[in-house]
């Protein structure tokens, strides 16, 4: 099964110093680089958007983005962004927020069929109200 990958398992495979991860985090890299091998990582624009930003060094944000070239963007369509809407609106009528970012990953995922590997917490709260599955699968 695919795999769409957050900006936070991203960010600790492509930004973070491997001397400044705890051991979930660690286990997390190797997932990812086990996903890679496999051919089996998808990315979205927005979220190539959000590991770029807030990048300082000119020359850690040229590596970031070389790498990530390796990774073409999942094309996004305007369904998805109608089902990322309401997967906000059902998630928010039980009382569970996310960006709008997280909206499109989940309608996207849903979509395809595929798994959401992330860090954020978020994403545990809309399983309970949308069909989304995780990775690695916490059954």
């Amino acid at each position: 099964m695919l795999v769409l990958v957050d900006t936070t398992i991203w960010s600790l495979a492509l930004r973070r110093s491997i001397r400044h991860v705890n051991a979930l985090e660690g286990k997390q890299i190797a997932q990812f680089r086990d996903l890679v091998q496999d051919d089996r990582v998808k990315i979205i624009g927005p979220i190539r958007q959000e590991l770029l930003s807030g990048v300082r060094e000119p020359l850690q944000f040229e590596q970031i983005r070389e790498q990530l070239q390796a990774f073409s963007d999942e094309p996004v369509v305007t369904r998805d962004y109608e089902e990322a809407a309401q997967c906000s609106n059902r998630c928010r009528s039980r009382g569970i927020s996310g960006s709008n970012t997280d909206f499109l990953i989940c309608a996207i995922a849903m979509g395809r069929g595929w798994q959401i590997f992330t860090a954020d917490a978020d994403f545990r709260a809309c399983v309970k109200v949308l069909a989304i599955q995780l990775f690695p699968d916490p059954a």
